[in-house]
């Protein structure tokens, strides 16, 4: 990995892929077909692009009943402790309804009120990810969301992988399809014959994925556009260096375009990662994959001092950050701008991935620096409530009225004013 001085500037930003012509049409083709055709046009993407022929879309209780037996006891127990931890985490993030009221009798207030519909999209087709279904599903769940939709693309065979089937029985889902790509998203937003349309639509996916979601956008709401996952270590001599090129290679593994970043003040740390994670390399089933990141992406940058470090780090504002320093909770407090933040070497980024409890939907592209996990919040709208006693409106009319004429709205002004017209 490049070793480097700190810059005056740096960030980890890169342009987010808005696809291709050729693509962003694709995508809006697609979502024409499917609100003009509803499940004749899911039924023959799916054929094209996945290669299974299919006379129903749904996931029978027969189909979830054989991923059970299908799945290794012990995985179904870890999917299912890690369902355990991940809602008990999430159930920490409510926040009810409140109203507040005053001698004149005035109340104001909120009103939190779940979406009625929420559809989660979980990659498939060769691989499984029941991680993406416990974090999309559980939070909806916890939320009060009471319809909660997942789509996934089948393999060749028309089945979608045990792991993902057993993960999303056990974090409530009732409505399973078998459809994916820019096809399952039109599906969400705006119906089919199977498939009712939902309130938003949350979860990861290829690029025609993310394209047809910025697409359905305002019609729907969705999560996030997230890019190339991304991790920063900031590290002092304490460090182990194999530890450090197993967390940068963790990331790296994952696209080719993923960012591994270590910042520390020791440079025999730096140069003993490096060759670290050129030797982890050679050993690791994606490689190409991660060397591609390593060489695009990664980068070891050398501070002067543990300030100049965290600035670093703020700057870089990354989806994921493991601190690994001497007393690192006590550099907790500086850390502005980071996703997730994993403290001590017994906190490898994996822990978060998976079993942990906090959600590893998490703001990509510097975007840290304003935004923030997959939570229950993202599940629930807020109404304000306003109950005026009169007495507050007759102290108050004439305030309001001159507002109102100060913007030159003089309906609004007569709006208030009518309540005192009466004989």
């Amino acid at each position: 990995m490049e070793i480097r001085k700190i810059d005056k500037q740096i960030s980890l930003k890169r342009s987010i892929d808005s696809g291709t012509e050729e693509q962003r049409s694709a995508v809006k083709a697609i979502i024409t077909d499917v609100r003009k055709q509803g499940d004749g046009a899911l039924l023959a993407y799916t054929e094209k692009f996945d290669g299974a022929r299919l006379k129903g879309l749904t996931v029978d209780q027969a189909e979830v009943e054989a991923a059970y037996a299908d799945l290794d006891g012990e995985l179904v127990s870890i999917i299912k402790e890690a369902a355990v931890n991940i809602r008990l985490f999430h159930e920490k993030q409510l926040h009810p309804s409140w109203m507040t009221s005053d001698e004149s009798g005035t109340m104001l207030g909120q009103k939190v009120t779940p979406l009625d519909a929420v559809g989660v999209y979980v990659p498939g087709g060769t691989a499984a990810y029941p991680s993406s279904v416990l974090m999309n599903v559980v939070p909806a769940k916890v939320a009060g969301v009471q319809r909660i939709v997942m789509v996934s693309p089948p393999d060749a065979t028309g089945k979608l992988p045990a792991a993902v089937l057993v993960a999303a029985k056990e974090a409530g889902v009732e409505e399973i399809y078998k459809v994916g790509g820019a096809q399952a998203v039109a599906a969400l937003a705006y119906g089919t014959e199977s498939i009712r349309q939902v309130d938003k639509i949350v979860g990861p996916g290829n690029i025609y994925v993310a394209l047809a979601k910025r697409e359905v956008f305002g019609d729907v709401d969705i999560d996030m556009i997230a890019g190339p996952s991304e991790i920063t270590i900031l590290a002092d001599d304490s460090a182990f260096p194999d530890e450090i090129a197993a967390d940068l290679l963790s990331q790296a593994e994952h696209d080719p375009r993923a960012c591994s970043i270590l910042v520390t003040t020791s440079q025999a740390l730096a140069e003993a990662v490096s060759l670290e994670v050129e030797k982890q390399l050679e050993l690791l089933p994606r490689k190409e994959i991660a060397a591609q990141a390593i060489k695009e992406f990664g980068i070891i940058y050398v501070a002067d001092n543990i300030d100049e470090a965290i600035d670093t780090v703020n700057q870089l504002a990354p989806e994921h950050l493991e601190i690994l320093t001497e007393n690192g909770i006590e550099l907790l407090g500086k850390i502005r701008h980071a996703g997730a933040i994993f403290i001590g070497r017994f906190s490898p980024e994996p822990v978060g991935d998976y079993f942990a409890g906090p959600n590893h939907v998490l703001p990509t592209n510097g975007t840290a620096r304003f935004s923030s996990p997959l939570n229950v919040e993202d599940f629930q709208k807020k109404s304000s409530i306003i109950y005026y006693s009169e007495k507050k409106l007759t102290e108050n009319a004439e305030k309001i009225a001159a507002f109102a004429r100060l913007e030159g709205l003089e309906a609004h002004a007569r709006a208030v004013e009518a309540r005192f017209h009466k004989k």
